[in-house]
Order: C-alpha cells, then sequence, then structure tokens
C-alpha cells in the first residue's frame, strides 16, 4: 500500500451474495489472541508466555442491526453456518498530497452465538444484533491474502505463506 492509510471510505455486508441492508454504521472485527502455554525451568529466567502457532481463542463478531430485518432472523439457527463478506475501500493520502483508495475484504463463516433483542422507542434504533462465534476469518488487502484462518481444517496462512505446513505434513 502506498501512502497513507486514513480511514475507510465506504463499505457494504453481504451475506452469501446478498448486501445486507439495514446495519448500523459500524461492525468490530475478531481479534487474534493465540492460545498460549507458560514455560518456565532450568535455563529460563521466570516464566514465558509461549504462544502456539496457529492457534488462537474464541473469535466473535457482532453484527449490529437498527431494527428487525429477515436477514437477522435468517442468521439465528446455530445449526446452519452463517457466511459473511465485508468489501470495503480504504482511503489513503497519497506522498504527493493526493488521495487514492485500496480494497479490503474481510470473509467470515461462523454460527449464531447470541442475539440480543434491542430496544423499543418511538423514533429511535433498535440496535439489535447478532453474535457469529467463526471458525474461519480471511482477510485480503488490495486483492491480497493478509491472514488466513480456518479452525476447523487446520489452516494458517500469513502474506500467503502456509505457516502449518510443516506442522500439517508431520501428523
Amino acid at each position: 500500500m502506498q501512502g497513507i492509510p486514513t480511514k475507510i471510505n465506504m463499505f457494504n455486508l453481504y451475506r452469501d451474495a446478498s448486501i445486507l441492508s439495514g446495519i448500523t454504521g459500524e461492525v468490530a472485527l475478531p481479534d487474534f489472541e493465540a492460545m498460549s502455554e507458560t514455560i518456565s525451568g532450568p535455563g529460563i529466567l521466570g516464566e514465558i508466555d509461549d504462544p502456539t502457532i496457529g492457534q488462537f481463542g474464541s473469535q466473535e463478531m457482532e453484527i449490529p442491526f437498527r431494527a428487525y430485518t429477515d436477514d437477522a432472523f435468517s442468521m439465528l439457527n446455530p445449526g446452519n453456518n452463517v457466511n459473511i463478506t465485508l468489501r470495503g475501500s480504504i482511503q489513503v493520502t497519497t506522498s504527493g498530497g493526493g488521495v487514492d483508495f485500496v480494497g479490503m475484504r474481510v470473509i467470515v463463516r461462523g454460527k449464531c452465538k447470541s442475539f440480543t433483542g434491542g430496544t423499543v422507542k418511538q423514533g429511535g434504533a433498535m440496535n439489535n444484533s447478532i453474535k457469529l462465534e467463526l471458525t474461519y476469518i480471511r482477510i485480503d488487502l488490495d486483492g491480497k491474502n493478509r491472514v488466513e484462518l480456518d479452525k476447523l481444517n487446520g489452516v494458517f496462512k500469513l502474506n500467503g505463506a502456509d505457516i502449518l505446513a510443516k506442522a500439517r505434513s508431520m501428523c
């Protein structure tokens, strides 16, 4: 990416191939917190919290809605996998002071973990939401895969490199 990324200029959220309308203006993406084991003993001064490569804790993504929609209720069945794609453009200030745009795509798959009913207020948004427990996430920037984690198939890639290829070959 050339220049200084400054903001998300525009974005859309899709469920399968359909745009999800009625969402609020903000969707929080999940954190990547590595699972770890504390090691200590001879040759180590104290303790080290050692991350396990490719192993991450629970990842959640909440999709907020302004009011009840068919899309929100269609994601409630915990027996169904929900496929979400977020596509956006990152606004970039170039070295000459101009503006450019870089594409961003986030793909997630997961199951409904919870439903927040929201509130009912005359003239106000309900602020209901669906929370997904993610089993898959892929983040692309400018058409290049930056991170891909598929918890059910043992895949962890960074910048297109398969980080767990050697570990999988030994199993």
